[in-house]
């Protein structure tokens, strides 16, 4: 059966623009993408089996354009439409950072880490540079590591800050496990970050850790 032959409420197409986005499963938002399936299957059930064979969504879209383009179903054109679309996003995202609105969500500051730092497959700390007014001046990845540590070195990030002439920081780091609670070496790290940078008279408002699912802030848990 045909997408078109199923009952209006069931399709992707329709279910999107009653209920939005959010309302469709990672399967329905791919099937939406891919427009129609492989010989024999319906664009959902491609898209299913794309997930089964090569997911969850993450490590779907964490695939290189290269890597993309070889996976039944999509090939160089879609791949090539799928990495142009998130590079959409996250410049979408990134914009409200990069304009010099004041940061007053600091979820938006967890989600703008998270896309920045997600896709990477060995640790990556970074920190986004803010101005008195909490407008960001600059985001730099300041220390790499491997699979499962990244050595931080706060005397760097204090003299980064004051380079940038910045009055505030967030940081945040990724593990690249998937699962964002913080260790205990990122705890006692935060605790010498804030040190570090209050000798200069910076202020260290948050230290993100990305994993699955949303970003886990370290202020939040009263750690900052």
């Amino acid at each position: 059966m045909h997408i078109r032959d199923w009952p209006e409420a069931e399709r992707p197409r329709e279910k999107l623009l009653a209920h939005g986005a959010g309302s469709l499963s990672d399967a329905e938002l791919v099937a939406i993408f891919l427009g129609s399936g492989l010989p024999g299957r319906d664009a959902v059930q491609t898209a299913r089996d794309l997930l089964a064979r090569h997911g969850p969504l993450r490590s779907l879209l964490d695939c290189s354009p290269r890597e993309l383009a070889r996976l039944p179903g999509l090939g160089p054109a879609r791949a090539c439409q799928l990495a142009a679309a998130l590079e959409l996003g996250n410049r979408h995202l990134a914009a409200g950072l990069e304009r010099g609105d004041a940061l007053t969500d600091p979820a938006a500051a967890g989600r703008y880490f998270a896309r920045r730092l997600r896709p990477h497959r060995h640790e990556v700390f970074a920190a986004l540079f803010l101005d008195t007014r909490h407008r960001a001046l600059a985001f730099e990845e300041l220390f790499a590591g491997t699979i499962d540590g990244a050595e931080v070195h706060p005397r760097e990030v204090a003299r980064r800050a004051l380079a940038h002439n910045a009055a505030a920081v967030i940081v945040g780091h990724n593990h690249p496990s998937g699962c964002p609670d913080p260790s205990a070496a990122d705890r006692a790290v935060t605790a010498r970050l804030k040190q570090a940078l209050a000798l200069v008279e910076v202020r260290l408002l948050d230290h993100f850790v990305v994993g699955d699912g949303e970003p886990v802030s370290l202020a939040a848990r009263g750690l900052v």
